[in-house]
């Protein structure tokens, strides 16, 4: 039971992390409609970034984590107005090629001024205990959590670690956040209504180049703190860190319902639980094709994904 409780919770943390890279994809859809295949690779440069500033002795951990989110940021803006912006009007196959050319681009940059070689990233959590450790014979989980008393020299059966636990809290609350911005706020309320059409929106008032602008940059923060949580959690970055947590995290949001941003919450939780029970229970190798298993059986059920809309075209 314990450890089926550490792999559902390790799971939860992947998916967080997954959902994070998620929303990027899933807002950027909703709104620019196009597909953003370099969002993978900003989480690489996050990474890279992060590490950076991280090897700097006196640089701390939230100035690395704003720094981080700030080259981010930019990055995600840059892309848009430079390789994006001019194919407004351009057929979907058009932007698709362009955003391909974008993430090799970014990735060969980063051989060449990071070389191949596998760097080591320092948790953000370095040095901070587990969250919570349960023995066996204790009391109950969430009472061991409170316990201050030492527990000797026996070995735990179940260790939540503190990268564990920011994932999951650092996801929910940025989650929450953004949930808030969308219907809460004027910026996000004009993202919601480019969501639905820009055309209209643009007659309304509505900077919409300003709000797609927004919505990169946006996205592009959210990968990097994904970078630095995924980074936390398996300390290697290359040049192609981001690509599969990227390829992983369009299906968790085509899962959802891509354009959904609750769908890509849950898509993408949903995705980390499937696949690290797949590696814990069926076997490491065939997680990946479990997954998009899981996926294809979604989408002959349900073609918009568990939470996307579905669009009656006017003829």
């Amino acid at each position: 039971m314990m450890s089926f409780i550490s792999y559902l919770t390790n799971g939860l943390s992947l998916g967080s992390i997954y959902a994070l890279i998620a929303l990027g994809y899933t807002m950027v859809y909703g709104i620019a409609k196009m597909l953003n295949f370099a969002h993978g690779d900003v989480i690489m440069v996050g990474g890279y970034s992060a590490f950076i500033a991280m090897a700097t002795s006196w640089c701390p951990v939230w100035l690395a984590m704003v720094i981080t989110v700030a080259v981010c940021t930019v990055l995600g803006v840059v892309i848009e107005k430079v390789a994006y912006k001019p194919l407004r009007s351009s057929p979907p196959l058009a932007v698709l090629i362009t955003a391909i050319g974008v993430s090799y681009l970014l990735q060969n940059v980063a051989l060449l001024t990071q070389t191949a070689t596998p760097k080591t990233f320092t948790s953000i959590a370095a040095g901070a205990p587990p969250f919570l450790q349960v023995f066996e014979g204790e009391a109950p989980l969430f009472f061991t959590a409170l316990k201050d008393s030492p527990y000797g020299d026996r070995s735990p059966i179940l260790t939540i670690s503190m990268e564990t636990f920011l994932a999951i809290t650092v996801s929910l609350v940025i989650m929450a956040g953004l949930t808030l911005f969308i219907n809460k706020t004027k910026a996000g309320k004009a993202m919601l209504a480019c969501s639905e059409d820009r055309g209209a929106a643009q007659l309304m008032g509505i900077n919409v180049n300003g709000t797609i602008s927004l919505t990169f940059a946006i996205g592009s923060a959210l990968a990097a703190v994904a970078a630095v949580l995924m980074c936390s959690t398996y300390t290697q970055i290359t040049p192609y860190t981001g690509s599969m947590p990227g390829i992983r995290a369009f299906v968790a949001a085509v899962f959802g319902g891509i354009g959904s941003i609750p769908g890509a919450m849950i898509g993408g939780i949903l995705l980390g639980v499937i696949e690290l029970l797949s590696k814990a229970y069926i076997s490491s190798q065939l997680s990946d094709a479990i997954v998009f298993m899981v996926l294809i059986i979604v989408l002959v059920i349900r073609p918009t994904g568990i939470m996307g809309k579905k669009i009656n075209e006017k003829v």
